[in-house]
């Protein structure tokens, strides 16, 4: 009884019977006449396309007796008809049930074998050809991608060779946009000869394909620069060296490209260096020869200039004709990628510089304004890798160095200018602290060649013109400006001479000081701030002017920076801020009245601040607190303060729990009339209770703070604090101080017996 269709297995009455009847023709297959192997193909064709067969028998008659037949038949028949015959039949018999991945072993090496011409003896007929390839999209649209992956080298490579033989190319032209995609889906896969595979197909595509692709692929080929694998990196050189030499329209895009393959230079292998050097070479001379007689008198009048830098092979004369014109477009993203957020493209841009500049050379100057304004901030990077491929203020300091020795007197004319290098070199952060000692010596020199009589004259000779210089563009500060840190520098370093340029410096602060303004700039401006007002007299008040712009600083400076805004950044403005109130106050700027004027507005805000992470901030906020209660204590609500001074007697710090102390000292003494005393007795009873308990504090000193500010506030009501003594007394470590306090409340005229 024969089996149900579908029915599966060796012993199949249908497999049997199907395989009897393919015997007589795949015996024919052997023979040597072109005729009688067409016939058995076609008889191949009958028996197994026309009787309908369950998908189940195919399968195994196909696996089992056709493919291997059939493969050899399609590889070895010197008849192009017998194997456009057997190539239809494994088409069929793919279609018909089998399962392709099953194949794959005996596939792919039959159609790499075919697929190799012209390298080999491959398939020339171009029919065959697109039907191999019609076969292998076959097996690439049927086949999982795990059963398909240790061959994908091999099969990007066979339709990488086979594109240029393709009398399809237009067609293929108008499809290859759909290929982008999944390139680029594939472009990181874990396997890294994958990667190396969907480069070079990528490359192919965009060769043959639509070049307006290139867009959608440049930043993954980009990100592949960084790739860990050095054959990755090479796939991309060979790629994008390719492009450059081939590519249609290609000089609409060697801006584009050149970034690309000039990165390779600066490769950590060598082999890989090569290659893009051998590339980029072959691109210079093909440029060369095709605009021959746009450059015919560079070609004719070579020369290498007296300043190249010994060690370096310059860069053939269209290498650096491409990058010279092309510089202006390259620059923006370069300079872009100097300040990204990924250390890796920021080493990788500032490598790239290098190699950049070491083509264009003098034609750099054209485009200083926007490297100089990116080098700025590149030279305070944290990785030492990019500041130093960007370290060319030593050479600037050499120059400046050269034309003082040289022009000596007649430097009066570019002295302006040569400040203004000077200080630009100053403010470059910590990484050139080697050189600030020279710099110091050479504004010195500067300003002796001009007989002045030191830095300070130079600074007040061009103030004016200095501050004009950077209130320019101040409304549009970053905390990467520039101007910035030259602006700190002339503050800081001009000593008294900047109390002479305030009315072209208080503008830039207020501006910049905004709360709306980058928390990073503000805070930089208040350091620079707090730095003139720790000797106001030396800096910003040297012409006693600085309290015509009180008003300004207290209520559109400081003020709105004490307001509490979240953030790491935002607490160091308000210590600084915290820090600046405190300078203007110790240093005698503010005077009582101006402190009445302001303290209304200022305290709830300083009372704020008692509880910021900052131990300096807690600190400045007791003393500022207790200097308003001694100047003016009166016109504040009492009972709103003493609790948060309370809270820092348990503060971590040692020197905060003084100072609290002693503006608890001061609180007491702004109680002065009956009036004041009767609205806080039972504010003044609770702060006994507490001040008892610290006065017990294992900290000697904070004892004795702790017994002075008892002992002033004692005197408001003797009878409580007494009660209050003898009902902790007991719980002292020593009655001493207890007594003592006792004793001192008697002296004031009170008795205890009277209690």
């Amino acid at each position: 009884m024969a089996e149900a269709p579908g029915a599966t297995g060796d012993h199949s009455p249908w497999a049997a019977e199907l395989s009897q009847t393919l015997s007589r023709p795949l015996a024919a297959l052997q023979e040597e006449s072109r005729q009688a192997r067409l016939e058995a193909l076609a008889g191949i064709r009958e028996a197994v396309l026309e009787p309908p067969w369950p998908p189940s028998v195919l399968e195994e008659v196909f696996e089992k007796r056709l493919l291997r037949p059939l493969l050899r038949c399609l590889v070895g028949d010197p008849a192009e008809r017998c194997r456009e015959l057997a190539l239809e039949l494994t088409r069929q018999g793919l279609s018909r049930g089998a399962q392709p991945s099953k194949a794959l072993p005996f596939l792919m090496p039959a159609l790499a074998q075919r697929l190799c011409w012209p390298e080999g003896d491959g398939e020339a007929c171009e029919e065959l050809r697109l039907g191999l390839l019609q076969l292998l999209g076959q097996l690439l649209r049927s086949c999982e991608g795990e059963a398909l992956a240790p061959y994908l080298p091999e099969l990007i490579r066979r339709v990488r060779l086979d594109l240029p033989f393709f009398s399809i190319l237009e067609h293929f032209h108008l499809q290859s946009e759909s290929l982008i995609t999944p390139l680029m889906q594939a472009i990181s896969h874990q396997h890294y000869r994958v990667r190396v595979a969907v480069i070079q197909a990528t490359g192919v595509v965009l060769q043959f394909g639509n070049v307006k692709s290139l867009d959608d692929v440049l930043s993954h080929l980009a990100q592949r620069c960084f790739d860990d694998i050095p054959q990755v990196r090479e796939a991309v050189i060979s790629v994008i060296g390719e492009w450059l030499l081939h590519l249609r329209d290609r000089y609409s895009y060697f801006h584009k490209l050149i970034p690309l393959l000039l990165s390779g230079l600066t490769d950590e292998m060598h082999e890989n260096k090569e290659l893009a050097l051998t590339y980029w070479k072959k691109i210079g001379l093909q440029w060369e020869k095709e605009n021959e007689e746009d450059i015919k008198d560079k070609l004719d009048f070579y020369s290498v200039p007296p300043y190249y830098p010994q060690g370096l092979t310059r860069p053939e004369l269209g290498c650096r004709e491409l990058v010279t014109r092309n510089l202006f477009k390259i620059l923006p993203g370069l300079c872009h990628d100097l300040t990204d957020w990924v250390e890796g493209t920021r080493i990788k841009a500032s490598q790239l510089l290098v190699v950049l500049l070491q083509h264009v050379e003098d034609h750099i100057t054209q485009h200083m304004e926007p490297l100089l304004r990116t080098l700025y901030r590149v030279c305070s990077d944290e990785e030492s890798i990019v500041v130093r491929n960007v370290f060319y203020v030593t050479q600037l300091f050499s120059c400046v160095e050269a034309l003082i020795e040289i022009c000596q007197e007649d430097c009066k004319e570019i002295s302006l200018q040569l400040t203004k290098i000077l200080i630009t070199i100053m403010a470059i952060p910590p990484n050139l602290g080697h050189l600030h000692v020279k710099l110091e010596e050479a504004m010195n020199t500067l300003a002796e060649v001009q007989h002045l009589a030191g830095t300070v004259n130079l600074y007040q000779q061009h103030i004016a013109q200095l501050m004009e210089w950077l209130s320019l563009t101040h409304d549009r500060w970053t905390c990467y400006s520039p101007e910035l840190l030259q602006l700190d520098v002339i503050a800081t370093h001009s000593g008294p001479v900047i109390g002479e340029a305030l009315e072209g410096f208080m503008p830039i602060l207020q501006t910049c000081l905004q709360t709306s303004i980058d928390p990073r700039v503000r805070l930089k401006l208040f350091m620079t701030l707090s730095q003139l007002l720790q000797k106001p007299n030396e800096t910003v008040n040297s012409q006693g002017q600085f309290c015509n712009y009180l008003e300004i600083v207290i209520k559109d400076i400081l003020a709105p920076n004490l307001q509490w805004q979240a953030g790491r950044t935002a607490a160091a403005i308000r210590t600084t801020a915290v820090s600046c109130l405190w300078a203007l106050i110790y240093s005698e700027l503010l005077s009582p009245e101006e402190m009445m004027s302001i303290g209304g507005e200022l305290m709830p805000k300083i009372i704020a601040t008692l509880g910021e992470d900052s131990k300096m901030t807690r600190l400045l906020s007791c003393q500022i607190i207790g200097t308003f209660l001694d100047s003016c204590g009166k016109q504040f609500d009492l009972a709103k303060i003493y609790p948060e001074l309370l809270n820092r007697l348990e503060d971590t710090s040692h020197d905060v729990r003084l100072s609290a102390a002693k503006a608890l000292t001061s609180w007491f003494k702004c109680i002065d009339d009956d009036e004041k005393k009767a609205l806080l007795k039972n504010n003044i009873g609770f702060v006994y209770e507490v001040l008892l308990v610290h006065l017990d504090d294992p900290d000697q000193n904070i004892q004795s703070a702790i017994l002075d500010t008892l002992k002033e506030g004692g005197t408001l009501y003797p009878d409580t604090l007494a009660k209050e003594i003898e009902a902790v007394v007991h719980k002292h470590r020593t009655p001493t101080y207890c007594d003592q306090l006792l004793l001192h409340i008697e002296s004031t005229g009170w008795r205890y017996s009277e209690s």
